[in-house]
Parts: C-alpha cells; sequence; structure tokens
C-alpha cells in the first residue's frame, strides 16, 4: 500500500474515532464508519493540512469513501 493510503487511513481512523480494521478502501465515510457533517469537515481539514492541498467544499461532498480519498489527493499531487 501507498504511503498516502496509510496516512489517509491512519487521518480517517483518528478524525472519525474508528478501528483500523475497519477501515478499507471501499469503506463509506458515513454508512460505513458513521461521520456526520462535522467529522467530515474535520477529516477534509486534516486531509488538506497533511497533504497540504485544498478541497472544495463542492468535491468534499463527492468524496465518499475512503478510496475516493486516496484517489483525490493523489490527483492533486500529480496536478
Amino acid at each position: 500500500m501507498s504511503d498516502i493510503s496509510d496516512k489517509v487511513k491512519a487521518i480517517v481512523v483518528e478524525a472519525l474515532s474508528v478501528e483500523a480494521d475497519q477501515v478499507t478502501l471501499s469503506s463509506n465515510l458515513v454508512d460505513d464508519l458513521g461521520a456526520d457533517s462535522l467529522a467530515r469537515v474535520e477529516l477534509v481539514m486534516q486531509i488538506e493540512e497533511e497533504f497540504d492541498i485544498e478541497i472544495s467544499d463542492s468535491d468534499s461532498e463527492k468524496i465518499l469513501t475512503v478510496q475516493a480519498i486516496i484517489d483525490y489527493v493523489n490527483q492533486k499531487k500529480a496536478a
């Protein structure tokens, strides 16, 4: 697994207060991990800070899974 994947998973575990074994690439942030709107905002802020990127509100609403976060970070880093 890539460094970005590991970091994203660690941030998700911390931000959503879930166990690491609950976090898979296909985990839905709301349905599977119980993220409410505040938790999602905090998660986005931590991702932005960790990877030095900016995530627009419209983009953050489209990011629904752990894999989507990883893909988004990879896309931003490649740009």
